[in-house]
């Protein structure tokens, strides 16, 4: 279950695939925290009820945010009552939940949870500049998305499956502009995806699609040559959560996510 607010009214691609949508960034709360803790709250609530399995029986929840110590998922989950993982791993929480998650439903659980959340104008304040300032962002930057996603992962059910996971190394190449994310993602993400690839032996035609996290339109170009240089043509199935998400002529999001 997701939930997002569309700042540019939802005419994002993906609009209709969300439970729910918002047209108020603070959703009622007096601060856009408290506003993504309420998100992720009542993402979470959704997806139990869609389940079918009662919060009782959920062994843990990994779940994490873009803000200092995970308050949004702290504050957020804290009267779920069931045993809490803090996960940071800013545009990979989601998939490093999961993967966690996955490890964690193989040995002891039998129910996990996993979430996920972020907020544009809390994440602005957090990483560049404070909304109010009204700083001017170059075309490199990317539009960090106002919502929330969960899963539930089960020993018991007909799929999908969780069959493999490939940690990522931290690729450090010297990029220090903060408005310039996706050519600093984007060697750690074809370093990952190569990995993978050599480790399970596949090529990337295995795939039906092969998707990154939030690279943005720079960092996705960046990933396909990088990749290209190493032999593996990614083009054909490759595409990124922040160039899907929006529509970046009609919402003005410049690199995307």
């Amino acid at each position: 279950m997701q939930v997002l607010l569309d700042q540019k009214k939802l005419i994002g691609p993906l609009s209709k695939y969300f439970d729910q949508t918002l047209d108020d960034e603070f959703w009622g709360e007096k601060t856009w925290e408290k506003a993504e803790s309420k998100i992720i709250k009542e993402t979470v609530n959704t997806v139990i009820s869609k389940s079918g399995i009662p919060s009782s029986e959920i062994d843990c929840m990994f779940a994490g945010d873009l803000l200092n110590q995970c308050i949004s998922s702290s504050f957020g989950l804290r009267e779920a009552n069931i045993p809490f993982f803090g996960v940071f791993g800013a545009c990979s929480t989601f998939v490093e939940s999961m993967s966690l998650g996955a490890i964690a439903v193989e040995g002891f659980a039998n129910n996990v949870l996993c979430a996920t959340s972020s907020h544009f104008c809390s994440a602005e304040k957090q990483f560049r500049f404070p909304l109010e300032l009204g700083n001017q962002r170059p075309p490199t930057s990317q539009w960090t998305v106002t919502g929330s996603g969960a899963a539930i992962l089960s020993k018991n059910g007909n799929g999908p499956y969780i069959t493999h996971i490939t940690p990522g190394k931290m690729v450090d190449m010297g990029i220090k502009d903060a408005n310039n994310m996706g050519a600093a993602m984007a060697p750690a993400f074809a370093d990952t995806l190569i990995t993978h690839f050599l480790d399970t032996g596949r090529s990337p035609n295995y795939y039906d699609a092969i998707i990154s996290g939030d690279l943005g339109h720079i960092g996705k170009e960046i990933a396909i040559d990088i990749a290209k240089s190493q032999g593996y043509n990614i083009k054909s199935n490759y595409n990124d959560c922040g160039v899907l998400i929006f529509d970046k002529n009609a919402q003005d999001t410049h690199s995307g996510r």
